[in-house]
């Protein structure tokens, strides 16, 4: 079975801008004399790399766009970025694909895993950073087909400043942020982040709020230290809306409904989400000399999760323009998860034998605690968790409750990671990045609906090589090889069945080649194409969603490209271009 999809995106952005929307800033100018990823904070690729010596294909959106264009969400930042696109997520979670694959798992902030299942907010966000192709050896287990990495915004010393935005639209959505920074004293600052935002669109019943507070705190202990301390709370209540069934046509395949873009396939009262989530984090970062130095960073966040919802569960059959019936099913589904994360760095950049070096050392702790549950809905009418219904606008939805316990499980992760990567300057034209990660995982599930108990330890080792060739400073040819690997941790540990075949890792493969060009100060030009390698793996059956199928393998092969930046002082451009074509091979 084979798919392709083209995808193509722009944005032009003028310095005249027009809508129901207002925002004022207020802050000194910067002057961004060169552009890197994450230079200062070491997150996404975690040395002081020129994106242009990075070799893999990536994107970064910086605050300024998020801003321009009004992004308050990952799925705005995903039409934008060539490979990716949003999901649906059961309308209560981020769920992105990134070339072809679909994850709701690879997500990072300021480089530490952030894999809880939610809307992730930018109010707090300086860049975000979309590495494509697999990524075990700077990230981890997952990204598949690359990460997303949210930069947060961190206290400035020595600088005042404030800035606020809001916007409201026609269905009366809203939206207020505040950004403040104060200077302490000359060795310290405080920033504090703050938003709150009322949702409404088009359809019916469909509304919610969600706000979020983020103070940091930065102190330079000397010239060479500096420490960073944040505590961000987050709240989320919203409405679960899971849009429209598909519509049977006769003789054909099933299309997607048309004419009822504002009907409510649910309960406006019991379709609902919840998160509560507290996240805090330290971090120091230490400068031994001008060619050495490294960063230790904290972080414990504790997420409460809630989601129950109903949603029409087979197609519909229109006639006329009316709908006779719809078959609703649902199910409640209460999350408690605690993570702690403890990473450590070192980057030296040095010369020997001729050649120069920049060296990264790595390692990391991680320890993940979930405890979850799921209850089916039951009708009162049948004694059963689906039920056909006369179709009417709202639905009239017969007595029911969510009642019937199909899962209670607890899963204990715990992670130990080293690794180590060297990027060597052969000549000034030639570079050679070589690497290798060694991850072992360890995970204990309690099945307490079945009284079963299952615990697996995997150890695995993943290469990265890239090459870089560099005709003129300006302009970068890269090839590189990278493999990542998924070990059935978290989310996925609360569904499968827990024998070894279902719980063992998953490998993926990339090759990657491709073109980087700096046209001129602030205007730059990228190309790549892909393979991805995906091996034996398991999936939800399309055809039953409690049935777990495998899956021999999968290839997708494709090409990218983008032109993004600024055209003149006040017109900038983000357009870009991907093809893929993706095969999946024979299922069992």
């Amino acid at each position: 079975m084979s798919r392709s999809a083209l995808i193509t995106s722009t944005f032009l952005a003028g310095s005249l801008v027009s809508g129901a929307a207002f925002a004022a800033e207020y802050e000194d100018e910067v002057i961004v004399t060169g552009r890197y990823l994450s230079i200062d904070a070491l997150n996404a690729v975690k040395t002081p790399t020129p994106i242009i010596d990075v070799p893999q294909s990536l994107t970064i959106v910086d605050d300024i766009q998020i801003r321009d264009q009004a992004f308050t969400s990952i799925a705005d930042i995903t039409r934008f970025a060539p490979g990716l696109s949003a999901s649906q997520g059961e309308g209560h979670r981020d769920a992105i694909i990134i070339r072809g694959n679909q994850t709701t798992a690879d997500f990072f902030q300021d480089g530490a895993r952030d894999d809880v299942q939610y809307y992730r907010p930018l109010y707090n966000v300086e860049q975000v950073e979309i590495l494509r192709g697999a990524n075990a050896l700077l990230f981890g287990r997952g990204g598949v087909g690359g990460i997303i990495n949210r930069v947060s915004k961190k206290a400035e010393i020595g600088d005042h400043f404030a800035g606020l935005t809001g916007s409201v639209d026609t269905f009366g959505a809203y939206y207020g942020g505040v950004d403040v920074n104060y200077s302490l004293s000359e060795t310290a600052g405080l920033r504090v982040n703050a938003f709150i935002e009322g949702l409404n669109n088009h359809r019916d019943f469909y509304d919610g709020m969600r706000g979020g507070i983020n103070p940091a705190l930065a102190f330079e202990v000397s010239p060479q230290t500096r420490v960073d301390l944040s505590y961000e709370y987050l709240d989320d209540n919203r409405v679960i809306d899971r849009g429209v069934p598909s519509q049977i046509v006769a003789g054909g395949p099933n299309v997607p409904l048309e004419g009822f873009d504002n009907t409510f396939f649910g309960s406006a009262a019991e379709n609902k989400t919840t998160l509560i989530a507290h996240i805090a984090k330290a971090r120091i970062d230490h400068q031994f000399n001008d060619r050495l130095r490294g960063n230790v960073s904290v972080q414990y966040a504790d997420y409460d999760k809630l989601y129950q919802n109903l949603y029409a569960s087979a197609p519909v059959t229109v006639s006329n323009g009316s709908i006779a019936s719809v078959e609703l099913d649902g199910y409640r589904d209460p999350t408690q998860r605690k993570n702690l994360q403890i990473q450590g760095h070192i980057v030296s950049e040095f010369e020997a034998a001729g050649f120069g070096h920049t060296v990264l050392i790595g390692g990391e702790y991680a320890n993940q605690d979930t405890e979850n549950a799921r209850f089916d809905n039951v009708f009162a009418a049948n004694n059963d968790d689906q039920l056909v219904i006369p179709f009417s606008d709202p639905l009239s939805i017969p007595a029911y409750g969510f009642v019937k316990a199909a899962r209670d499980r607890q899963s204990d992760v715990d992670v130990l990671s080293v690794y180590l990567q060297d990027q060597i300057d052969l000549s000034r034209a030639l570079k050679i990045v070589l690497g290798a990660r060694f991850d072992s995982f360890d995970i204990d599930v309690n099945d307490l609906k079945a009284g079963q108990t299952f615990a697996r330890k995997d150890e695995e080792i993943t290469p990265r090589l890239g090459l870089i060739y560099k005709p003129a400073e300006n302009v970068s040819f890269y090839g590189s090889f990278s493999q990542t690997f998924v070990p059935r941790s978290g989310d996925q540990f609360l569904t499968l069945n827990l024998d070894s075949a279902n719980t063992r890792p998953q490998f993926t493969e990339n090759l990657e080649g491709g073109v980087k060009w700096d046209i001129r100060s602030g205007l730059s030009f990228t190309a790549a194409i892909f393979q991805l390698d995906r091996e034996s793996f398991t999936t939800v059956d399309p055809s039953d969603a409690s049935r777990q199928i495998t899956v021999d393998g999968s290839k997708t092969t494709g090409f990218e490209a983008m032109l993004a930046g600024a055209l003149t002082d006040k017109w900038s451009l983000n357009t870009g271009y991907s093809y893929m074509d993706g095969k999946v091979s024979d299922v069992d």
